[in-house]
């Protein structure tokens, strides 16, 4: 779906857990989640400390949909 997405002109930002799986369906912008049955969190962790990881992950990919890219990219930083 991101492909298709792309192709009508969107730039899409893949966030996930496994990032080799995102290169094989071929996502152009990807960013590392935190983990598989926690993508934007981490249920160990307090509410406000769970704000500040989820807020750096979009914050994160914002930053990935304002960067032109010309080959599949991971924005881990």
């Amino acid at each position: 779906m991101v492909k298709e997405i792309e192709r009508a002109g969107l730039p899409v930002v893949h966030i996930c857990t496994i990032v080799p799986i995102s290169l094989t369906v071929g996502a152009n912008r990807i960013v590392p989640a935190v983990a598989i049955p926690h993508p934007l969190g981490d249920p160990s962790r307090t509410l406000e400390e769970e704000k500040v990881i989820r807020r750096k992950l979009v914050e994160k990919a914002l930053r990935a949909l304002q960067t032109e890219v010309s080959d599949q990219t991971v924005f881990a930083e």
